[in-house]
Formats: C-alpha cells, structure tokens, sequence
C-alpha cells in the first residue's frame, strides 16, 4: 500500500510533503480533501531570491522547512501530517522537519 493512500492531509491538518533532488529540496503544504497546495516553499526560490547559495545540502533543507513554517503559520496553519514520501528520516528530509519544528509547526 503506498504511503499517499495511508497518509491524507486536511485543511485543519494539511499534509507536509518533502520533495528532493540532487540540487533542490521542495516543500508543500497539501490539502488533499480539495486537491490544492496551501504552501509551498523550495532551495530554488530562496536561492533566486538571495538566501541561500546551495540547495542541494542539509542546511539549506533546514532553511527551507524553517521557511515554510513561517508561511503556514501566517496562513492560520499550526498542525500538520509529516509525508516523506518514502525517503528514509535521514539527511535532508530530517533536516527540514527539524526545521519546519523550529519555525513552529507541530506533527
């Protein structure tokens, strides 16, 4: 059974999916009742927008969860379900959880 079927996110408790590259590391906040993404936040984006220089490391991937938990806690969004996606709690997936629990989301 894959992991998408098992883990559903809502708009009270959106799901938090982690996405990585070799260069990037991407963020989303989903919805999956409705089918939108609430948040999003990536390495490519903090990186066009001067903040970072890499994006392909686990600093970077705890910068990007750090951001994201900004942008959801603007949006009223405190709660979440965490989605790896099948990617071991290793490197830089742990790295953006720990970042996304030091800006403040809970799960």
């Amino acid at each position: 059974m894959g992991i998408r079927k098992r883990i559903s996110g809502t708009k009270a408790r959106p799901r938090l999916c982690v996405f990585r590259s070799l260069r990037e590391t991407y963020g989303f906040l989903v919805d999956d009742e409705r089918g939108h993404t609430l948040v999003c936040e990536s390495t490519l984006a903090l990186r066009k927008r001067g903040s970072l220089k890499s994006g392909g490391n686990k600093d970077a991937a705890k910068v990007v969860g750090e951001s994201l938990a900004k942008k959801a806690l603007d949006a009223g969004i405190k709660s979440v379900v965490f989605d790896r996606a099948g990617y071991k709690y290793h490197g830089r997936v742990r790295a953006f959880s720990e970042g996304a629990r030091a800006g403040g989301l809970e799960f």
